[in-house]
């Protein structure tokens, strides 16, 4: 399917997704701009492909779409089908197999790819995807091994995620938000949230030659029409109204985190925060 198709198929894909019973207006740019990724990496018709860290599907819609009826995605997560809100991942998931792409996609939730109780045929997927979900690992080394554990699996990568480098000032409040909780989680204060491990495109391109992926130069990538700067800008200050996460860090820690955010207090607005700027790349 050429990118012209795919854009066109995204609001009858943002449809299939349980989230635009609730937020359809949010639901929609976020589907088109993971049509917009996908159309990019060129995933033909008939391909299979791993997804990791699949979330609620929002990817996994897209990719079922582009894969088409012969095509298969086998969706990953190593979250509960608990998690997530207002839409949980389970009934995200559900939601979406009652539509015509549900056949087409096999959710797995509680799956952690580093047992090695779970396996895969060795290049038995034409494409692994990881779209916005490597910031949730707990380390880098925890994506590194992924990383390399996938490389058996799937004869091509294409990734995608935040770019920590800001574009324009107005970004500032979604950057602010990310750094405080990476040094909240890398401080031992562990949590659940969407950011736990944040890292630079250059640590990527650092660690993805000795998992044996060969990558293509880095792609910039629009994200005006997206949200997510207003949702880590209010995850963040949830944070940090949380007592007991903030008295597990140190003193000096603490301080620090304390600062940061009396500056992104000064910087975000109560809606409208610039998200910052994506990369995607492919590799083989």
């Amino acid at each position: 399917m050429n990118k012209t198709d795919l854009m066109a198929m995204a609001p009858s894909i943002a449809a299939a997704m349980a989230a635009a019973d609730v937020s359809p207006g949010i639901q929609l740019p976020q589907t088109l701009y993971r049509a917009a990724l996908v159309s990019s990496w060129g995933i033909p018709a008939g391909a299979s492909v791993l997804e990791v860290g699949c979330g609620q599907g929002d990817m996994t819609a897209v990719l079922a779409e582009a894969v088409g009826a012969q095509g298969r995605v086998v969706a990953v997560d190593i979250a509960d089908p608990a998690y997530g809100a207002p839409v949980t991942l389970g009934q995200s998931a559900e939601h979406l197999k009652a539509t015509p792409l549900g056949s087409r996609i096999d959710f797995r939730f509680g799956l952690d790819l580093l047992d090695e109780a779970v396996t895969f045929p060795d290049s038995g997927f034409d494409y692994a995807v990881l779209a916005h979900c490597s910031w949730y690992f707990a380390s880098l080394g925890q994506l590194r091994e992924t990383l390399a554990r996938v490389r058996r699996w799937a004869r091509n990568l294409c990734f995608t995620e935040w770019d920590l480098a800001p574009r324009s000032a107005d970004q500032l409040p979604h950057l602010l938000a990310v750094l405080i909780q990476g040094q909240i989680e890398a401080s031992g204060s562990r949590g659940g949230g969407n950011v736990r491990t944040p890292f630079s495109h250059e640590s990527l391109l650092r660690i993805l030659p000795a998992t044996g992926w060969a990558p293509a130069p880095l792609q910039a990538v629009d994200t005006t029409a997206l949200q997510d700067g207003d949702w880590e800008v209010e995850a963040c200050a949830t944070l940090l109204d949380n007592v007991d996460r903030m008295s597990e860090l140190p003193q000096t820690v603490r301080d620090l985190v304390l600062s940061q955010a009396d500056v992104l207090r000064s910087l975000a607005k109560d809606r409208g925060n610039t998200p910052l700027s994506a990369y995607s790349l492919t590799a083989r």
